[in-house]
């Protein structure tokens, strides 16, 4: 972790920090001021705030690693033939933004051929800097962080909900039943920040419900490093793409599998 790197992996590192703190430091510019905000076709707000915040994220990254491919929330994808991709949420968590609710976060995942390499997780608010480098741990600024070992009767679970009214009844019907399995349960209105709590130990799962590459790619980085597990909803290993999985501390993975499928199926 020195400074600039020694590897390829490593200057991906500081530079993915260094990159999450320039967005960060754009949206907190932005907080508690009166925004424009414009509707997308997935009738989802965007603000001045998520664009120029990508835009600084991608100029500084593309200055150091120019043939790197980039998929963007705001940007897209920019189909760059590359084993590197870099998958950015400059403002996850965009209505708490928009409402003056501080849970939001910048989010960064770096990909090698599908396999997660790095993580990192920006809060502006707050400052908390959460990172993995593959191989090597997460971190809480520079504090190893890991999950919980608390079970579910104990736990607390989130649910991460992408669009649409079908997604929406599903994360109804599964919020409910997650009262009889764990102790807890939150929405929090952003997965990266919810994959963030978990890493640290803070809560003990999260569910997917239809959210994208953006949302979570950082955060499941930064989660496997943390000790923790991800599946899809039929308990097999997740890949890159998968929009509906169970993420957890481990302990309470089967009681948190057993409740969707039991729910679901």
């Amino acid at each position: 972790m020195n400074a600039g790197g020694d590897t390829i992996e490593e200057r991906i590192f500081e530079v993915a920090k260094e990159a999450a703190r320039i967005g960060g430091d754009i949206i907190a510019s932005y907080f508690d001021l009166p925004i424009g905000r414009r509707l997308k076709d997935d009738k989802t707000f965007v603000t001045d705030a998520d664009t120029e915040s990508e835009a600084a994220i991608v100029s500084h990254i593309k200055k150091q690693f120019p043939d790197h491919a980039i998929l963007g929330e705001e940007s897209g994808d920019d189909k760059v033939d590359s084993p590197y991709q870099w998958i950015i949420d400059p403002l996850d968590g965009t209505s708490n933004f928009l409402n003056g609710i501080p849970v939001f976060c910048v989010s960064v995942g770096v990909y090698a051929k599908g396999v997660p390499g790095v993580g990192v997780i920006y809060q502006p608010v707050g400052g908390a800097l959460y990172s993995s480098l593959r191989g090597t741990g997460a971190f809480s600024d520079s504090k190893k962080i890991a999950v919980s070992k608390e079970s579910a009767d104990t736990g607390l679970i989130t649910f991460g909900v992408g669009k649409g009214s079908t997604i929406k009844a599903v994360c109804t019907a599964l919020f409910a039943a997650s009262g009889d399995v764990f102790k807890t349960r939150r929405y929090f209105g952003s997965m990266a920040a919810e994959l963030a709590f978990l890493a640290r130990g803070g809560t003990e799962a999260a569910v997917s419900l239809g959210t994208k590459k953006w949302d979570h790619a950082g955060g499941l980085a930064l989660l496997l490093e943390a000790g923790g597990t991800v599946t899809d909803f039929k308990g097999s290993s997740w890949k890159l793409g998968e929009e509906f999985f169970i993420a957890s501390n481990g302990v309470c993975h089967q009681s948190a599998l057993a409740m969707v499928q039991k729910t679901l199926i």
